[in-house]
């Protein structure tokens, strides 16, 4: 169901409206590491502004911004994290997301949508290729495995492979899923299916989480490329929602081949409820998905349910992982063809 009733006040258009200066307001912020700056206690302007680098009365307007919106507070004449703001845009937080808003939000999302209009005429943009050259195939895959973490936390409680040695993460990026059943899971290993440009960053984190020799990597288009067989489970994250529905066929039937009988499929992805009313995260993922590919499916559990059905799987789940935002479809791959 939606989010919220329906509108019945400009003010309330407006506040869309003018939703991106508000975001490039964070944005800038976190460039500038105000956040970070803050982590210690407050700070008066002539502080901040000397540690950054900028005039003060420059950051002052950015200070005013962020304050109105919440993301700091003033107190006399010297400014604080707020609490979320310190949990998460803080770089040494462990719970440290800027880097998601920072490369993959402002450096990748926010400038592809000026092509909404085009995509949504039918002309295909290059989201993905970004992804194509090592520096920004860097950026990319450090903002996917900062907010891939959560998510895979999640998942890895909801499921349970018990008795699994061979998993393939289907457009796994950084190996942030990867890792995190391999952590759960001591018997199992991974196979990782992305572009070649993200090779280099997925292997610096494996080495760092000292999971290079459980977790190999297949560098290509998921598409294209062959598939390991043999696997035990197939996980597509993040991927369903920017293809078209022919290709959405394409993949499930390559991860039907993949898999052994009995072996289980993992669809996460961004969805909206059945009626296509909401939820407003999710429904905005999915337009974002139409900047990949024109024709991209709307995803519901629903229609996701019943292509998963038509590919053969059988025992088909729903779960919730981000709430408002992804959702999860569990199947298997009966031990006779349904």
């Amino acid at each position: 169901m939606a989010d919220s009733a329906p509108l019945d006040d400009v003010r309330q258009i407006s506040k869309l409206a003018y939703g991106f200066m508000a975001a490039k307001a964070l944005f800038a912020a976190l460039d500038l590491d105000v956040f970070s700056r803050l982590a210690d206690g407050p700070k008066d302007l002539d502080k901040l502004a000397a540690e950054i680098g900028i005039t003060p009365p420059r950051l002052l307007t950015l200070l005013t911004a962020c304050t109105s919106l919440g993301l700091l507070v003033k107190l006399g004449d010297r400014y604080l994290n707020a609490p979320a703001s310190q949990d998460y845009l803080v770089r040494s937080a462990p719970r440290y997301f800027g880097d998601y808003y920072r490369f993959q939000i402002d450096r990748q999302v926010y400038p592809a949508f000026e092509r909404l209009g085009d995509a949504l005429r039918g002309e295909r943009t290059t989201f993905y290729s970004l992804t194509q050259t090592e520096t920004e195939a860097d950026y990319f895959s450090r903002a996917q495995h900062s907010g891939s973490l959560g998510p895979a936390a999640v998942m890895a409680k909801l499921v349970d492979l018990s008795g699994c040695r061979q998993l393939l993460d289907v457009a796994g990026g950084s190996g942030a899923f990867s890792m995190t059943f391999c952590r759960r899971y001591p018997e199992l290993r991974a196979t990782i299916l992305d572009f070649p440009a993200v090779r280099p960053v997925a292997d610096r984190f494996l080495r760092e989480a000292k999971l290079e020799h459980r977790i190999a990597y297949v560098a290509g288009n998921a598409l294209d490329t062959p598939w390991p067989d043999g696997q035990d489970v197939v996980l597509i994250s993040y991927l369903l929602s920017a293809v078209s529905t022919g290709a959405l066929q394409a993949l499930l039937s390559r991860a039907f081949d993949a898999l052994v009988p009995g072996g289980r499929l993992l669809l996460h992805d961004f969805m909206v409820d059945d009626d296509r009313t909401g939820p407003t995260t999710a429904a905005l993922w999915l337009l974002c998905g139409l900047l990949n590919d024109p024709d991209a499916a709307l995803l519901t559990p629903g229609v996701l349910s019943e292509l998963v059905v038509a590919a053969g799987f059988g025992a088909i789940q729903v779960h919730e992982v981000i709430p408002t935002i992804t959702r999860l479809v569990t199947a298997t791959k009966p031990r006779a063809r349904m």
